[in-house]
């Protein structure tokens, strides 16, 4: 199936590397003019939006978790574009700790850091944008959200708190901007290879993450990136508040 997003307008969060960037360069090569935000990694911003396909595109810096940014690229972006058709929430943050290693101030931390991040931060994000596409008449938002949401996350509780939260919110904002012609869903993916990932699945846990798929491997950045952007496209509009699992059979629900 040939995906059609000529001149659509896409933002997507944590862009410079991984997920986001594999979802940036498929956007683009559909035909739609891409605004990635990045927190700290302007060279690597430059380096996606430099190799992607089409004119236009660019990369604004944007601390996801600090609501006056977000509403402040939200307004640069409308202001120099327009409209934005679609935004995928990808910026998230992990942090693992052995939960009796943990002191107090430390949990505090983990857990400000992480919701504020992962699922305020996208909220918000959401709520500026989804207020500029019922006024457009339509638009998509998809949540990259994880399989801990699901199976628990004991190192990283507070990761599965806000990418389950994540799923909730995704779904009742399908159910809030449908009468809109707004859609929003989530891509739920196990281990990504990533640069991120990179020092764990070359380590020793490394085949015993790979042995939790039978495929006995983890996903490719562009494997979830191909998720989004079947979301993305035209036609899927009656998937809206769809949770999409691409784990591998690494954990199955029903």
């Amino acid at each position: 199936m040939k995906i059609d997003l000529t001149d659509k307008i896409a933002i997507v969060t944590g862009g410079s590397r991984g997920i986001g960037a594999a979802v940036a360069e498929k956007f683009a090569e559909a035909g739609a003019v891409v605004i990635i935000a990045f927190n700290k990694d302007k060279k690597s911003a430059g380096n996606v939006i430099d190799h992607l396909e089409g004119e236009g595109h660019n990369a604004v810096g944007c601390d996801i978790s600090d609501p006056d940014q977000v509403e402040e690229m939200v307004g640069r972006v409308i202001e120099e574009y327009g409209r934005i058709d679609i935004l995928v929430n990808n910026a998230g943050i992990y942090e693992e700790k052995d939960f009796n290693d943990t002191g107090f101030d430390l949990w505090k931390g983990i857990w400000e850091r992480t919701i504020g991040l992962n699922l305020t931060g996208a909220a918000n994000l959401s709520f500026l944008v989804g207020k500029q596409m019922v006024l457009e008449g339509g638009g998509k938002i998809i949540n990259v959200t994880s399989r801990g949401a699901f199976r628990g996350e004991p190192d990283a509780p507070a990761y599965g708190a806000s990418k389950a939260g994540l799923n909730s919110f995704s779904q009742s904002l399908a159910k809030a901007l449908a009468p809109y012609n707004v859609q929003s869903y989530a891509v739920a993916p196990g281990f990504v290879e990533t640069d991120m990932t990179e020092d764990v699945l070359s380590g020793p846990k490394g085949d015993e993450i790979r042995a939790q798929s039978p495929m006995n491997r983890v996903a490719t950045a562009e494997e979830v990136a191909n998720a989004v952007i079947m979301l993305a496209a035209p036609g899927n509009e009656f998937m809206t508040g769809a949770i999409i699992d691409v784990n591998g059979a690494s954990y199955l629900r029903s």
